[in-house]
C-alpha cells in the first residue's frame, strides 16, 4: 500500500531527515494535539533520537510541536509492539479473517491498557492508523 503525503508532511519529513540522518517511512501530523509522529526505518532509531535525546529535542524546537518516533519493522507483530509503546505488551496475535482482513489482538494489563488507549483514545487511534498504513492491519483490539 503506497502512502500519499501532503506538502506539509513532505516538508516535515525533509526537515526531520536532514536534521537526524534517519530515514522516514511514514509521518502523521496531529494538529489537535500539537504532535508529529515519524516512523523511521528499522535501525535508525538511535540516529533519530540522538545522544541523550539531543537530536529529537532539536527537531521539536524546529517544528514547534511534540515529536514521537516509532521504529518500523517488516514483522507485523514487532511493528504493533513498537506502535503501542510506551505501553508494555504481554502478547500480540494477528489473525487474518476469511475476507483477508487482518486484526491484531494486543494483550496487556489494566495500567498499560490506559497508556495504550491514551488521552481521549489518541494513542490507539494513531496505532490503528499506522498499522493500517504500514501493514494493512484493519483493527487493533486491546484485551
Amino acid at each position: 500500500m503506497s502512502i500519499k503525503f501532503n506538502a506539509n508532511e513532505i516538508r516535515y519529513i525533509a526537515l526531520f531527515e536532514s536534521m537526524t540522518g534517519a530515514m522516514v517511512k511514514d509521518c502523521i501530523i496531529d494538529e489537535d494535539n500539537g504532535k508529529i509522529t515519524f516512523v523511521v526505518k528499522n535501525g535508525d532509531m538511535g540516529l533519530a533520537i540522538g545522544k541523550k535525546g539531543t537530536t529529537v529535542t532539536k527537531v521539536q524546537k524546529a517544528v514547534d510541536k511534540g515529536v514521537e518516533i516509532i521504529e518500523h519493522s517488516e514483522d507485523m507483530t514487532e511493528f504493533v509492539k513498537n506502535v503501542m509503546a510506551p505501553a508494555k505488551v504481554n502478547s500480540i496475535k494477528i489473525l487474518q479473517k476469511e475476507n483477508k482482513e487482518k486484526v491484531a489482538t494486543v494483550m496487556t494489563d489494566n495500567t498499560n491498557k490506559k497508556i495504550a488507549i491514551g488521552k481521549n483514545g489518541h494513542n490507539i487511534e494513531r496505532a490503528k492508523l499506522l498499522a493500517k498504513r504500514q501493514h494493512n492491519i484493519s483493527n487493533i483490539i486491546l484485551k
